[in-house]
Formats: structure tokens, sequence, C-alpha cells
């Protein structure tokens, strides 16, 4: 071997070197434990081996690297895991099981194009008057007849009173008309009995004048007298008749059923309802609503609203389905009804109706598909559903909005492909 032909340095610089060797053999030492560390396995982590250094050279006067030996790490054989067989195995089971679900599925039509509908109106009177009294307040539950507010009723009390008066006076003229009649009656039997000494007068002076024993003048005033009282008959007799014709061809009626009396029965009645209007009471049960709107000494016009009522019990479901959604939906059928302010609470109903035409159809100035501009939209039809069990469940309230389900009793069933192949391959079978 070579000697070396650096320098020597004296044996006072051998603890340096020593430093030196021990600085490096630990910081070996450190890389070979991070890179321990770096490998895990699948549970546990490995332990770092340990570093077993060599032989370092003996210290000579010329300063040398020392030489550092590691140990080979021992292969770690990774764990397999289980979890992508596992989904392997379980990727065809969902697709069986999510097909199965698609073709005997699909038999609940669902719609969250729908909201509650309530009765409600305008209420109103047909006669005109000054608010006197209201007897609710806003949101208030009424029942069917309550009293909601009264008008003014001096000027009906009025206009009853001399309707009332009428009647009276038209009475006693019907009343009078049939003795009128019974006069006339007894006017023609009068007559009629004058009428043989008026005839046996004329016939003696008739024979008196032909032996000239009487004369002209005493045979004219026998025949005048004749004559007068054949038309005093006929006088009493159109008299008669014209008073049974004001009696209804009935002398013998009831004053209650002449057509005089009715007539001002029926302006009493007339002024009795427009007394009774005056004071305007529910015509259904419900709420009222917009109470405020209304105030005491206000002039009502007639047939103008005051308030809104609206029913708490006839209530139904709007909803506009599309049209491609209404392919089994028949009047009928069973629905599951969900409210979005109450959930977890079901109703059930029935469908009741199926417009005859989309909504579309309705407007003032439908649109016209005559441009090329046309773009095809899917239509949407409404639909009626009844409420069968309001009671015992939250109140519900017009306008709210509402999930309806309807059970069409068809499943979905296999794709159209598939049924064609099935087809196809059945006709060559």
């Amino acid at each position: 071997m070579a000697e070396s032909t650096s320098p020597k340095k004296p044996s006072g610089d051998q603890p340096s070197a020593d430093r030196a060797s021990d600085q490096i053999i630990r910081l070996d030492s450190e890389r070979e434990q991070r890179r321990a560390n770096t490998v895990i396995d699948d549970n546990e982590l490995e332990a770092p081996v340990a570093l077993e250094p060599s032989a370092l050279e003996a210290p000579s006067p010329q300063p040398q690297q020392a030489a550092v030996t590691v140990a080979p790490l021992a292969p770690v054989k990774p764990r397999r895991s289980l979890t992508r067989p596992i989904l392997f195995a379980l990727l065809p089971v969902a697709l069986v099981v999510g097909g199965y679900y698609y073709v005997v599925g699909g038999q609940v039509m669902t719609t969250d194009n729908a909201y509650i509908q309530a009765q409600s109106l305008g209420v109103s009177t047909d006669v005109s008057g000054t608010v006197v009294e209201i007897d609710v307040h806003d949101n208030e539950a009424v029942k069917q007849g309550q009293v909601l507010f009264r008008l003014k009723p001096a000027s009906f009390e009025t206009a009853l009173a001399a309707a009332q008066a009428q009647l009276g006076t038209v009475r006693n003229q019907v009343l009078t008309l049939q003795a009128s009649y019974q006069q006339s009656l007894a006017q023609i039997e009068q007559a009629e009995a004058d009428i043989p000494y008026y005839e046996a007068a004329f016939q003696r002076q008739q024979d008196l004048l032909k032996t000239s024993t009487a004369s002209k003048a005493s045979f004219d005033s026998a025949q005048h007298d004749l004559v007068a009282a054949r038309q005093k008959v006929s006088v009493a007799k159109a008299q008669a008749q014209a008073t049974l014709a004001q009696l209804g061809d009935d002398a013998n009626q009831p004053v209650e059923k002449n057509p005089f009396y009715l007539q001002a029965q029926s302006a009493v009645d007339d002024a009795q309802r427009n007394l009774g209007d005056s004071v305007v009471k529910a015509p259904f049960d419900g709420i009222v609503t917009n109470v405020d709107a209304l105030q005491v000494g206000k002039y009502l016009p007639a047939s103008q609203p005051a308030f809104s009522l609206v029913s708490a019990t006839d209530l139904w479901i709007a909803a506009e389905p599309k049209e491609t959604e209404l392919t089994y939906v028949r009047p009928g059928q069973t629905a599951t009804i969900s409210v979005d302010t109450y959930p977890g609470a079901v109703w059930h109903g029935t469908v009741a109706s199926i417009s005859p035409a989309s909504s579309s159809s309705f407007p003032l100035l439908p649109a016209q598909n005559t441009t090329g501009n046309w773009v095809k939209v899917v239509q949407r039809i409404p639909m009626r559903v009844t409420i069968d069990d309001p009671q015992g469940k939250p109140p519900l309230r017009g306008g709210m909005s509402v999930v309806v389900g309807i059970d069409t009793g068809h499943a979905r069933g296999l794709p159209d492909f598939v049924t064609n192949l099935i087809d196809r391959f059945e006709q060559k079978s």
C-alpha cells in the first residue's frame, strides 16, 4: 500500500478527528432512522432497524473520513385490502336491486306544482247603507249565520211601513170590489124583475092603439120604458162582469190570492228583505280577513265587498302537473298529500277531476304556433284533488304549497328497447 504524500499532523490533533468521526456516524444513524420510519405497513409501523457501525480505521496523523456500513432492511410485505373485492362483489347486486325497483316502480306520480285552494268570497249586500256596527275582527273564525256587520236600518224600516200600509189599502179595495160585484148582481135581478111589468104595459098600449082607444104618445112611452128596462139589465151585467174580472173571475176567491193583493204583498216582502239585508251574516263557516278595510260610519254601496270570508272546511288541492306525467292518471285514484308547512304530516285525498284543456288555452291572447320561431314547451294540465281526512290534522290555509303523490297503479316496466328485443326473440322462436 502506498504511503500518503500528505504531511502528518502532530499527535495533538487526534481528539478533533475523533469528534468528526462521531458526528458522521450520528448523521448516518439519523438518516437511516428516518428512512426506516417511512416504511409503514397497512396496520402497524415497522420498528427501525438498529444500525451497526463498522470498525473505524485507526487514527493516523493524516485526517481520513470514517467508513460506515448499514445493515440491509428486511423486506416488508404489505397486507392486501378487502375493500376492492367487496365493492366489486356488491356492484352486480346493486345493479340487480336497482333494476328491480326501476321496473316495479313508477306507480306514483308526484308533483310539487300544487297548492291548497279554499272557497272564498267578498262579503257584500245588495242594499246600500251606512255601516253602524261591526261584530267581528280580523282573522276571526265565524260560524254560518253569525252576524258580521249591520247597516243603518231607519230607511229600510220606513220603506217597510209604507209597503205594509199599501197592502192594507189594497186589501180594502179588494173587499170593495167584492161588495160592488154583489151589488151589480142585485141590480141585475131588480132590472130583470121590472121587465115583465114594462112588457105588459107595452102590450096593453099596443092593443088600445089598435082600437084607437089609447093615444100614440102613451104607446111610445110604454115602448120606451120597456127598452130602458132591458138596457138596465145589460148595463148591470156589464158592471158585474167588469168587477168580476178585477176579482180574478172568482168572486169567492180569498183576498190573499187576489192579484192586487199579491202585488202589494210582494212590495212588503221586498221591503222586509231589504231590512233583513241590512244585517249581514256569514253564509258559511270560515275565517274573516281584511276586516279593517270596513269602518263604522262608512257608506257601503250595494254589491261592494266589505271584507273577505275564507272557508275553513271547503278545501281542495289545485295541481298542475306536466302533460307527460298524466299518462296513467284518472279521476277517482287515491293520493297522498304532504304540506310544506307541516313536515311529517300526511293527508289522503282523491283525484276529483282533470281539466279538459291546458292552462295556456284560457288566456285572452293564447299562444299561436304558426310562426317559424315556435318552440315546443311542455304544457301543464290543471287537476283538482279533494282532501278526504282534514279532521284531526293541522289547520290548512289557502295558498299553502303541497306535494301530491297519486297512485296510478301502473308500474314503469321494462324499457322499450328491452321489450322490443324480447318481442323479436319470441317472434324468431
